[in-house]
């Protein structure tokens, strides 16, 4: 364990440091307002922030996990057993905004939406954002399942955000979460699963910080762990690019709660980035 934890420490600071220095000639930020956002991007790690698109604004979402790393030169650190996520974001007001992706993980695609409810200012010392999504299997064949029928494809998130700016530098946030499956294998799954998640984002310098999330499975009888992953946020201008370490490869919002295979205790866990670019 305490050599995973300084590869990942190594990694990081190394690339903090590479980073800030091309980004001290375009940083161009100004300290931050008393209320301004919570987060520089849509996800803490793998979990949805507070942080939502603007009116018309368009995101290309593209994210990655690999395999196994402790896999070593087997599968080259997991490169040869990587999940893709592609999809798109699009902020129908400054209050709601709908997602779209398809994943190679199960061959899902993904729709979402996300909508504030309260936003942290004066009146009010939290953002509070609620978040649903429907999750489509299209991996499942008749020829394993013979009476599949449509419905059996879908599962569902819902999800309610609640973060607070406590400082111009930290920012907490609490995920009580319920995940629906239509289909499960009854020896390892529920179809119903309650989960709370707790994650936070430290800034370390104007366009960089260190994030982190953990979730809590209720009545989690099978063999699947709680989701553990730390990550780096660094802030191009352009584009929010993050590093993650999770010890779940799943991309899916249903997935990544559910089916975490990875022990950190053991070093078994994925590295991965996502990448969002604004229009």
């Amino acid at each position: 364990m305490s050599r995973v934890l300084s590869f990942i420490s190594l990694f990081i600071l190394t690339f903090v440091y590479a980073q800030e220095d091309l980004l001290k000639e375009i940083d161009t930020a100004k300290t931050a307002e008393p209320y301004s956002p919570s987060f520089k991007a849509l996800q803490v790690v793998t979990a949805q922030s507070t942080k939502m698109p603007a009116k018309k604004e368009f995101y290309l979402d593209i994210s990655h996990r690999f395999g196994d790393v402790s896999d070593g030169f087997k599968n080259f650190f997991g490169l040869d057993n990587a999940t893709t996520k592609l999809g798109v974001i699009y902020g129908l007001s400054d209050w709601l905004a709908l997602s779209g992706s398809r994943h190679t993980y199960q061959k899902t695609y993904e729709f979402g939406a996300k909508y504030r409810l309260f936003k942290q200012e004066k009146e009010s010392p939290f953002d509070i954002v609620g978040y649903n999504v429907m999750d489509i299997n299209s991996e499942l064949k008749k020829d394993n399942f013979p009476k599949l029928e449509f419905s059996d494809r879908l599962a569902y998130l819902s999800q309610l955000l609640i973060s607070r700016r406590f400082t111009e530098n930290l920012t907490l946030q609490l995920m009580p979460s319920f995940v629906h499956k239509n289909l499960i294998e009854p020896t390892i799954d529920s179809k119903n699963l309650f989960s709370t998640g707790l994650g936070g984002r430290y800034k370390i310098s104007k366009r960089v910080s260190v994030n982190a999330e953990y979730f809590y499975n209720f009545d989690n009888k099978n063999f699947y762990k709680n989701p553990l992953s730390v990550g780096m946020d660094i802030d191009t201008g352009g584009h929010v690019f993050q590093l993650v370490f999770s010890n779940s490869q799943a991309n899916t919002e249903t997935g990544y709660i559910t089916n975490a295979t990875g022990d950190w205790g053991k070093g078994h866990f994925f590295f991965g980035f996502n990448l969002y670019r604004v229009f």
